[in-house]
């Protein structure tokens, strides 16, 4: 009986940080934002202010910044805004972003239908690009009267090196490209 319990709660202990994830994903919760094929057809004449921060881990040697301060949407209105990344560097980095909305309770209503968070991006030494992120803001937001002060949305995004599998193959193949072509 015991040993039955101490199963039960390591399976439960395994399984907490992707149930946290999934139901952070669902609902929202702790500014976690949704995720659309595509923005609703609907657009409310109600405007949501949208402002972009940027942050990098210390250790990661790049310039990362959006490309515009804040934008002012309507609800259900597509939008495709840029954040800029530069590889300060002379190596290749492979990088990720973490994300999030502020207020918390905006993340519900966040919906991102692109977004360079998606993957992990590859920047050579000294290489810039321009990432872009094309979300809406929820019209049934609208509906929901204890929203009705939320007017603005803050979107932030933190990058970090990779160190995934899939960041060690890409500079591996990048690495066995760059030796092949010096002797070939």
């Amino acid at each position: 009986m015991v040993a039955l319990g101490v199963s039960a709660m390591l399976g439960l202990a395994f399984a907490s940080v992707p149930l946290y994830e999934m139901f952070c994903k669902a609902t929202g919760f702790n500014g976690t934002t949704q995720v659309a094929a595509s923005a609703p057809g609907q657009v409310l004449e109600r405007t949501m202010r949208v402002r972009f921060d940027a942050s990098m881990d210390a250790n990661l040697p790049w310039k990362f910044e959006p490309a515009q301060r804040e934008v002012t949407v309507k609800l259900g209105e597509e939008k495709l805004v840029f954040y800029r990344a530069t590889n300060l560097s002379q190596r290749p980095i492979v990088g990720t972003a973490t994300y999030n909305v502020l207020p918390d309770i905006a993340g519900q209503w966040f919906n991102k239908v692109q977004c360079f968070c998606f993957t992990e991006q590859l920047l050579m030494p000294g290489q810039s690009i321009d990432m872009p992120v094309v979300f809406f803001v929820d019209p049934d937001m609208a509906k929901e009267r204890r929203y009705d002060g939320v007017t603005t949305i803050t979107l932030s995004y933190t990058f970090f090196e990779s160190r995934t599998d899939k960041a060690r193959d890409m500079l591996s193949r990048l690495q066995a490209a760059a030796d092949a072509k010096r002797g070939g």
